[in-house]
């Protein structure tokens, strides 16, 4: 089959690539650029690259031509510029939904977010339940995934732990009461994601995907320094705290330690859906576990944080090449 990824280069998008791409088959990856975390997917054997993103519609159209499915992972947990929720996951979703059905795709995945709702005064909450309604309304066979905190090789959440643990001797817990979540490995959604994409299993339905064990944000994190070699001062800070720092990051990194929607998600907790959905059929419920071998398969490589993580210094190098 020939399979279209939006956000191809990122997380979710480069793993699937990797394994339909093992299995082989056509992977067309729909992405504005090669992730650094993995230069080297454009070359794998049956992956071609479509430097576009999904704001341009007659791009988008000649990505998908001759594309039995298309998987729409493309996402952003910070708004940069025009880069907005608004724009990014609702009018992206409708470009993509316009040019699959222009394009006589047959068959749509989309990766929205486990707590993902109206009305909930988070832009980033209600603009992925926005994107749900559009392909609900495609009149495409679809499936809707919710996963909720996704962790492996190049995560957000694995990667920004182990190079905080390496550079800081303390670590500030979100809020002053622990909330849970379900740890999910991408080897589980992966497979979910190919069930629907390729064996046409899950359509119509909308499903929450979490990890098998529940725990304390504390405990994942503690887990993680542990399978990183370190043992930081934990230590509890209200909200109001998170969000400052999460501002100050999103205003002076490269990739936030921390986002404003990501204290907005951590302070509710991730382990159950928002709203209702279906059920994940038996042989689909992920069981790989929050184990210290299976963080440390994917942990990045031991590192500080230094001038490179900087906005202004990778502006300055950018300019000077």
């Amino acid at each position: 089959m020939k399979i279209a990824i939006t956000g191809g280069t990122g997380f979710v998008g480069r793993h699937l690539a990797r394994r339909l791409a093992a299995e082989g088959h056509e992977v067309v990856l729909v992405a504005r650029g090669v992730d650094r975390r993995d230069p080297g997917l454009g070359s794998v054997s049956g992956v071609h690259l479509e430097p576009v993103g999904t704001g341009d519609a007659a791009a988008l159209l000649r990505a998908f031509a001759g594309c039995d499915a298309v998987a729409h992972c493309a996402g952003i947990n910070r708004e940069i510029g025009d880069q907005t929720y608004a724009e990014v996951h609702v009018a992206g979703t409708r470009r993509v939904v316009d040019a699959a059905r222009r394009a006589g795709v047959k068959r749509l995945v989309f990766v929205s977010f486990l707590r993902a709702r109206p009305d909930c005064s988070s832009a980033y909450h209600e603009s992925k339940f926005a994107a749900e309604e559009i392909v609900r309304g495609s009149g495409l066979e679809h499936t809707i995934l919710r996963p909720g905190v996704i962790y492996g090789a190049g995560d957000h959440m694995l990667d920004h732990l182990s190079h905080a643990f390496h550079t800081f001797p303390v670590f500030a817990l979100v809020g002053l009461r622990d909330q849970f979540v379900r740890p999910l490995a991408i080897a589980d959604l992966v497979t979910i994601l190919r069930a629907a994409l390729i064996d046409g299993r899950l359509a119509g339905a909308t499903l929450a995907v979490t990890g098998p064990e529940e725990m304390p944000l504390a405990e994942a994190v503690r887990r993680v320094a542990r399978a990183v070699g370190r043992r930081p001062w934990m230590f509890r800070m209200p909200l109001a705290f998170h969000r400052v720092l999460a501002w100050f990051c999103e205003q002076t990194m490269v990739t936030p330690l921390v986002s404003k929607a990501q204290v907005r998600i951590l302070s509710e907790g991730v382990a159950e859906p928002a709203l209702p959905g279906d059920a994940l059929p038996e042989d689909l419920r992920p069981l790989t576990p929050f184990s210290d071998a299976v963080i440390r398969s994917g942990l990045p490589a031991a590192r500080r944080l230094g001038p490179a993580d900087c906005l202004c210094w990778s502006r300055r190098m950018a300019r000077a090449g």
